[in-house]
């Protein structure tokens, strides 16, 4: 007891924001983010100090789950993208450099936390009744029926992730390819309380990306299946593959200890006992004409040998990620208990088979009909398929935020500076009672606009890692990047061709500022309806539920870090 140190003291930090450890820590963060943002972001490799794997990516939700952040307010912030990022999986690089923007914007205004944090609010209610209106002039609209809105959204993810190494040929293969399996996850049947199939991802690394396929059903890796043998599972009168989904072990393995006391009589064996049990569930799944057995964890090999003389096909260690889709796919019901067994668990398929993918072997389960499917994702090296993987489920959750809500905010960059010359724009027609409603002064709503607004342009900002100028339009408000070694004289319009989203060309005569600049114009007009450009090769898009919810999370927790008066650390 002697050895034992006594207990530290709580440590208080009275406010922290003001501390200059705060100001480093945030400022280091920050850069770190910026880099990593957009198609031409840099890399991060990330370890800790005493070896294990490494990282290789510039995701935000592959960042943060490998970063070490130490400030109690920093890890606020962290904690809070990361929340959002598992709730929306995009734009959480975007939520998270405008949250700094916004911490360090607001804490160089001599204005008091509370008053920021109410012109704040009330600018994000201005922001979000703007991107919800049928005038916002950065949003598209899109049509289901026609695929060339849909292709730009799942583009834009891919290309946003450099550490995934794809070419444009592997890019424009890999939209494809999602967008089927989306599809295939679609109900063809339209219902008031319709719920989306699901989409696998098989690894296949080692092969080209081009390798990848995507296949309606689900495939489950069996290496103990010969390739060369077809399966013959038996089949119902109806012709149909019935099916018993297990999730519970039929390995004949005996009680654990720890679970109580088994008292046993003289000459019973447990083993056989238990053994004889699952022959008798492999008759009545015999005698009930199940022709596929699955199970989430082993099968015992007498059971297995007893269902494959009687034309049943086993098929084991599937795991717990298949078994709501299994249950999806076939209708059936997972089966808990080798003591109660119920013809209504059963489920069908249309049929099996054995397909081979590289030097893997796979069971092809093929559904009666497709809400299921299993996209077979091949890379190069496991850093890439790793970065590619994260993309595919990405770009999959844009998918099914659109289709719940089938709207786009432009990307590039665009949405932001558009976003800021309205808010410019606003905050210079306000009323004198809006003033009063918030209890601020004119000067001080100006003075919270603007930093509100620098910091959704230092997002566009961060996009450029060439350090060239970025100039924003005085007519649509969309950002341009021009090329490194240029003078700040030159003629602009001889040297962008498109916006960053693409939907503007530079023929028209637009005038320009540079967007670092402390001053923006108003919106004149919105962005037109009809690009003069082909969308399908040129539109950069963003996810309008997960962009409209980052503005959102960025501001409310820049806003708590803002109110922050004392940290109080535990040092024991």
């Amino acid at each position: 007891m002697s050895r034992l140190e006594a207990k530290k003291p709580p440590l208080f930090i009275s406010e922290p924001l003001t501390k200059d450890k705060f100001s480093q820590s945030l400022s280091l963060l920050s850069a770190i983010l910026r880099s990593c943002y957009g198609p031409a972001g840099r890399l991060k490799q990330l370890h800790n100090g005493v070896g294990g794997c490494v990282c290789t990516t510039s995701q935000s939700a592959a960042l943060f789950s490998h970063l070490s952040v130490t400030h109690p307010v920093l890890r606020v912030l962290v904690a809070s993208v990361q929340n959002y990022v598992s709730r929306f999986s995009d734009c959480g690089l975007f939520t998270a450099i405008l949250c700094c923007s916004l911490i360090e914007n607001f804490r160089s205004l001599n204005i008091a936390p509370c008053t920021i944090v109410k012109i704040s609010k009330h600018l994000l209610s201005l922001c979000m009744d703007y991107l919800k209106s049928e005038a916002c002039g950065c949003r598209v609209s899109v049509d289901f029926s026609s695929l060339e809105t849909l292709l730009c959204l799942v583009r834009s993810v891919l290309t946003s992730k450099p550490a995934c190494m794809l070419n444009k040929q592997e890019v424009d293969h890999l939209t494809t390819l999602i967008l089927k399996a989306f599809m295939f996850t679609v109900p063809s049947h339209v219902e008031i309380n319709a719920v989306l199939g699901k989409c696998i991802i098989v690894p296949v690394k080692g092969k080209r990306v081009v390798d990848s396929t995507v296949l309606p059903g689900l495939l489950i890796e069996t290496p103990e299946i010969p390739s060369a043998k077809p399966l013959t599972g038996k089949r119902s009168c109806s012709n149909m593959i019935k099916v018993a989904l297990f999730c519970v072990s039929m390995s004949g393995d005996l009680f654990s200890p720890e679970k109580g006391t088994i008292t046993v009589h003289h000459r019973i064996s447990l083993e056989m006992s238990e053994l004889n049990q699952l022959l008798n569930v492999g008759k009545q799944l015999v005698n009930d004409e199940v022709g596929l057995v699955i199970c989430q964890k082993v099968i015992h090999p007498s059971l297995k040998q007893y269902l494959k003389e009687n034309h049943v096909i086993a098929v084991d260690r599937a795991g717990l990620s298949l078994v709501e889709p299994l249950s999806q796919m076939t209708g059936a019901k997972p089966i808990a208990s080798i003591h109660m067994l119920s013809p209504s668990c059963y489920g069908s398929l249309k049929d099996v088979r054995v397909e081979s993918f590289a030097s893997k072997r796979f069971v092809h389960l093929i559904p009666n009909e497709v809400v299921v499917c299993s996209l077979i994702l091949c890379n190069r090296s496991e850093t890439a398929w790793d970065e590619l993987k994260r993309a595919c489920e990405t770009a999959e959750h844009v998918l099914q935020f659109t289709i719940k809500e089938p709207l786009a905010l432009l990307g590039g960059g665009c949405t932001e500076t558009h976003l800021a010359s309205y808010i410019r724009h606003k905050s210079c027609n306000l009323s004198t009672s809006s003033f009063k409603d918030i209890d601020c002064s004119r000067t001080q709503y100006q003075m919270v606009a603007d930093a509100f607004c620098r910091a959704l342009e230092s997002v566009a900002c961060s996009l450029n890692h060439d350090d060239g100028e970025i100039l924003t339009d005085l007519v649509y408000g969309h950002c341009w990047f021009v090329p490194s070694g240029f003078p700040s004289v030159f003629n602009w319009s001889d040297l962008v061709s498109k916006c960053g989203c693409g939907i503007n060309g530079s023929a028209e005569n637009l005038s320009w500022r540079l967007l670092q600049g402390q001053f923006a114009s108003p919106v004149i007009q919105p962005c037109p309806k009809e690009p003069s450009v082909k969308v399908a090769d040129f539109l950069t898009l963003d996810c309008f539920a997960a962009k409209c919810s980052g503005l959102q999370v960025a501001l409310e927790t820049a806003n708590l870090i803002l109110d922050l008066s004392y940290v109080i650390e535990d040092q024991n």
